[in-house]
């Protein structure tokens, strides 16, 4: 607090501490979106298991996908609880420790039981469960450290691209893991790399960790007074809604999925590879913002990347074979690239000190509930017209891109008024009276 009163960043870090917490940060990226139940690649798997094997329809799907989803729809929680709970003292060392493996073993379960949707719905909600305390701490962490050293938009672009490399990969490998593996196979490779976070949860990372919890942003007060200063808090509620809107796309999943295999009539790897090329789309855009946002005032990338993301899915009507597809997938996600980097930059921004956890969690519940709410509204559409109803899709989709731009309204203007590694002498400020006000 000193430090901050005094003119000093605390944040301040060497080029190597730097290049050290970009390499930290993304080999743990890499592996928390290798190992998500939440991922592409446990995400199509099931769904082509219910469909194939187990004769599942569109609505049971998207059922399965929402009932599934209920862990990271009350994550905040779980964030909560990185915020409050330290096991072993390791602090978020500790729930890569613990609760990777504990994900681990309800894969190896799965693996070797039998294959039916009971056992499938519960197996997947306990693996959702767990891993939400290894998201907790992982993005709580990378948070914390990007509010600290004044790394926010840049830790974002690190997080998107290296989000997207595991994304990509199980999207583009998923139509052939459907088709030549296993269940169990499949259950035991994600086991695997589960076992893997847990090993690198004993790396301690000097440049990520040292003094990390000693600064004003990760102090903490009693479990009621930081749900009434978390409640407070009012630069959550912009960041919390665009989040939600930009996730909810009723197009995007399962009519789409339903709609390339049903009525083009094309084969199951149709829609993984548009999974894979969408998803490897957004890096140059990624990239771009990580440029940008070290030059351009954060304001006005998010109302740039809003107004070139809004028109973002359209491209899908022009999809009319396997070839189609993968190629407008090409421009759809570079739409969204920028957008998506900047409300992520915007959420980490919008932390409450010691609350890191608890908004990240909040923010991935939203992002979720959204997709799989607009995927359950999507099908619907869908299903009640089967000619048109995915047109309707995308233009649903269209409309609540559209609704972003308004939402932009609701942050607040000196939050996002600086560039990324610019201090802000007011937020600073706040910091030092919100921290006061619990002591």
């Amino acid at each position: 607090m000193q430090e901050i009163a005094s003119g000093k960043v605390p944040g301040s870090r060497s080029n190597g501490q730097e290049t050290q917490i970009y390499t930290y940060f993304g080999a743990l990226t890499l592996l928390i979106y290798l190992a998500t139940p939440s991922g592409y690649l446990v995400d199509i798997a099931t769904s082509f298991m219910l469909k194939n094997q187990l004769h599942a329809s569109a609505e049971a799907v998207s059922n399965f996908r929402l009932i599934t989803a209920i862990p990271i729809f009350v994550a905040f929680i779980f964030g909560l609880t990185r915020d409050q709970w330290n096991p072993f003292g390791l602090r978020d060392r500790g729930y890569f420790v613990l609760f990777a493996p504990l994900t681990g073993a309800v894969f190896v379960w799965l693996a070797f039981g039998k294959l039916q949707f009971s056992s499938l719905t519960i197996g997947v909600i306990a693996a959702m469960a767990m891993f939400r305390f290894v998201a907790s701490a992982y993005q709580g962490l990378m948070s914390l450290v990007g509010q600290e050293k004044l790394l926010s938009g840049r830790l974002s672009t690190l997080w998107n691209v290296a989000l997207s490399i595991p994304t990509l990969l199980a999207a583009w490998t998923s139509g052939w893991v459907t088709e030549n593996l296993k269940p169990r196979e499949i259950f035991l490779i994600m086991a695997a790399t589960c076992f893997a976070i847990g090993i690198f949860g004993i790396w301690k990372s000097r440049a990520v960790f040292a003094g990390t919890y000693d600064q004003p942003r990760a102090q903490k007060s009693s479990f009621i007074h930081d749900l009434k200063r978390l409640i407070g808090h009012k630069a959550i509620y912009g960041a919390m809604l665009i989040n939600f809107l930009w996730n909810f796309a009723p197009g995007a999943n399962t009519p789409l999925q339903f709609y390339l295999t049903d009525n083009l009539h094309l084969p199951d790897s149709a829609y993984a590879n548009y999974n894979a090329i969408f998803a490897g789309s957004f890096i140059p855009t990624f990239l771009l913002y990580g440029v940008l946002c070290k030059k351009i005032p954060q304001g006005k990338l998010l109302l740039w990347g809003t107004v070139v993301a809004v028109p973002q899915m359209i491209p899908l009507l022009f999809v009319h074979s396997a070839l189609s597809a993968e190629l407008m997938a090409i421009p759809i996600g570079l739409m969204g690239g920028v957008a998506t980097a900047a409300y992520i930059d915007l959420a980490i921004r919008s932390c409450p000190p010691g609350l890191q956890g608890t908004l990240m969690m909040i923010v991935d519940g939203l992002l979720v509930l959204s997709a799989r709410g607009g995927d359950r509204l999507g099908t619907w559409i869908y299903d009640s017209n089967k000619a048109s109803g995915f047109l309707y899709c995308v233009i649903a989709t269209t409309a609540v891109y559209g609704l972003i731009l308004p939402m932009i309204l609701l942050v607040p203007k000196n939050l996002v008024s600086t560039r990324d590694g610019e201090e802000s002498a007011e937020l600073e400020a706040e910091v030092i009276r919100e921290i006061a006000a619990t002591t």
